[in-house]
């Protein structure tokens, strides 16, 4: 299927989710994350704040701040992504989109220096593929040369499909995707298994 088409029929099941189903999604999922290995072995995560029924990120940013790492999340300056620290959820405030991001003040964060990324999706495959909205930002961000955190898809279920996603040459593909029943590991870009 064409990645337009997947796009718009995974985008109207997510919208279709109720309250109580993303709840219960979303926390199972966070909770497969915090168990990861990666996730304890990080001092720096960048997170994301969730839009439209994206899988939430608000047990992760909390666990994190116990733990005492560093947390980043993304902004959207024109069309580029950069990450900024976010010391107290209350410095997120609406950006781009009308998606919670970092105030302006503080400084840029580059790919390279998060240990670990967990990314939204509108849907990813068994190889570690992902379908976003369609602008690039995470993968024009992704693109960093020193780049080498553990990407991590987070994802409700459904969105985690059999179906190959057609894949761009500037597509970067996930290393772990995590959803709300199970945990897939694809290793890095480049890595032999």
């Amino acid at each position: 299927m064409p990645k337009r088409s997947l796009r718009s029929q995974l985008l109207a099941q997510r919208r279709s989710l109720g309250h109580d189903s993303w709840c219960v999604s979303s926390r199972a999922a966070q909770l497969n994350l915090l168990s990861l290995d990666e996730y304890a072995a990080a001092d720096c995560i960048a997170l994301y704040a969730p839009a439209h029924n994206e899988t939430d990120t608000e047990l992760l940013l909390a666990a994190a701040f116990r733990a005492g790492k560093r947390v980043l999340f993304p902004a959207v300056c024109g069309q580029q992504m950069v990450f900024r620290r976010v010391e107290r959820l209350e410095e997120l405030q609406k950006g781009a989109f009308g998606i919670l991001e970092p105030c302006r003040t503080g400084a840029d964060h580059q790919a390279d220096e998060a240990d670990l990324i967990v990314i939204p999706g509108v849907g990813f495959d068994l190889s570690g593929h992902r379908i976003g909205y369609g602008k690039g930002f995470y993968d024009r961000f992704l693109h960093h040369p020193d780049c080498s955190a553990h990407l991590i898809g987070l994802c409700h279920d459904f969105q985690l499909i059999e179906e190959l996603i057609p894949a761009d040459a500037h597509d970067i593909p996930m290393e772990i995707i995590v959803s709300d029943r199970r945990i897939v590991r694809i290793g890095r870009a480049g890595e032999e298994k």
